[in-house]
């Protein structure tokens, strides 16, 4: 084999394993998530609401208008 059929060939066969390994589907690292209302204690809240600017501002414990952010499928409110 002719050295520049050797290069060629080696560069050809590192496109290719390049290709496959980019069609390979990307996983998704973070877990999927949701708002839970309702759950947040005094100052653990998620974001804001109507009453306050940002996280951490909530007021009461289980207030409705304030949430978490939970794993999705697992909001419980509580009672």
């Amino acid at each position: 084999m002719k050295p520049n059929e050797r290069i060629m060939r080696s560069a050809l066969a590192g496109l290719l394993a390049l290709g496959i390994a980019q069609s390979a589907p990307a996983q998704d690292s973070k877990p999927a998530k949701e708002k839970c209302y309702g759950i947040a204690t005094k100052g653990q809240n998620d974001c804001s609401t109507a009453t306050h600017s940002c996280a951490g501002k909530s007021n009461v414990d289980n207030d409705t208008a304030e949430w978490k952010y939970v794993a999705k499928g697992t909001c419980v409110k509580g009672g």
